[in-house]
């Protein structure tokens, strides 16, 4: 197989209209695409044998004759084809986000000129199910600015693939329960019960990214057995995703309030995950990126990257 830098990346952005595919594509065209929305079907093929760079494409309910199975033929024949490298993109945020943006633009839904808006929502989602189910990654732009979407865009596809097309991008994120999971998470692990700095008046105003806070999670006894299985069962996984043709894999760890337990954790499987990525003897390797979701809602992490900061406790 040739090898993937020296391929054309093509990423075709489909979803539910209104949930941010227009983003997406300009995103996509700041970071070097010729970006074309809404061709005709039958064309993006004959685009893409034109092209010699690297090119987005997005196809959505609103192409006359649309039709979820074509696309994904389409997609196929890319696929088979050794010289590109072709991605499917699916973009999607829930029904309530949908209505308020549509409130607020006073645009109609393509699927329902005439009717009510959740009724072309909900048809959208069920003629476009064969596309997300195929997806190579999903984007879930609920509650999510706009500025955080282009950093995802430019950090996924603003570089090219790792060689082959077989590096695994594994996102690690700590979030807060009381806030709802991370909508794009493949594993999800709850680390609630593990001892709690909030309850420590010294400790309370500080993160999971302190060593002290670190030392005090660590200190609980059933901490490191807790790791330990957590990290064995993702650096299992990983590799079995590689070989299933996985591009994107989301890991979130959880506590009460997002900031202490769960930011610690993933600081250290970061940490953990990078060392073996760099050892590994099968090359299935994985490219690391660490985000922090109620710390960046509070501004208190703006680090982008596998974890660097010093960390106290378990190394194992």
């Amino acid at each position: 197989m040739t090898d993937a830098p020296d391929r054309q990346r093509i990423v075709l952005v489909t979803g539910l209209s209104g949930a941010g595919k227009a983003s997406v594509l300009h995103a996509l065209e700041d970071a070097g695409y010729d970006a074309v929305d809404n061709p005709p079907l039958g064309m993006i093929e004959d685009m893409v044998a034109r092209g010699g760079g690297r090119l987005a494409i997005g196809v959505d309910a609103r192409t006359r004759g649309f039709d979820s199975n074509e696309v994904l033929a389409a997609l196929d024949r890319l696929r088979a084809n050794p010289a590109l490298y072709p991605e499917l993109v699916y973009v999607s945020a829930d029904e309530t986000t949908l209505l308020r943006r549509y409130t607020e633009s006073r645009r109609r839904h393509p699927l329902a000129p005439q009717g009510v808006v959740s009724e072309g929502i909900a048809a959208e989602r069920a003629i476009t199910a064969g596309l997300r189910a195929a997806a190579d990654l999903t984007i879930d732009t609920t509650d999510r600015p706009i500025a955080d979407l282009r950093r995802e865009i430019e950090r996924r596809f603003g570089a090219g693939p790792d060689q082959d097309g077989r590096g695994l991008a594994v996102s690690l994120v700590s979030f807060g329960y009381p806030h709802g999971l991370p909508p794009d998470a493949d594993l999800v692990f709850d680390a609630r019960f593990l001892r709690n700095p909030h309850y420590d008046p010294i400790l309370r105003p500080r993160t999971g990214l302190d060593p002290e806070v670190g030392a005090y999670v660590a200190a609980d006894p059933d901490f490191k057995l807790f790791f330990v299985k957590v990290a064995e069962l993702v650096e299992m996984l990983l590799p079995r995703f590689v070989q299933e043709g996985k591009k994107y894999i989301t890991v979130a760890i959880g506590c009460t309030g997002g900031r202490h337990r769960s930011v610690y954790l993933v600081e250290l499987l970061a940490r953990r995950l990078a060392t073996n990525a760099a050892n590994a003897e099968t090359g299935l390797g994985w490219r690391l990126h660490v985000s922090h979701r109620e710390l960046a809602r509070d501004g208190k992490d703006d680090r982008v990257g596998p974890a660097s900061r010093p960390l106290s406790g378990v190394e194992a």
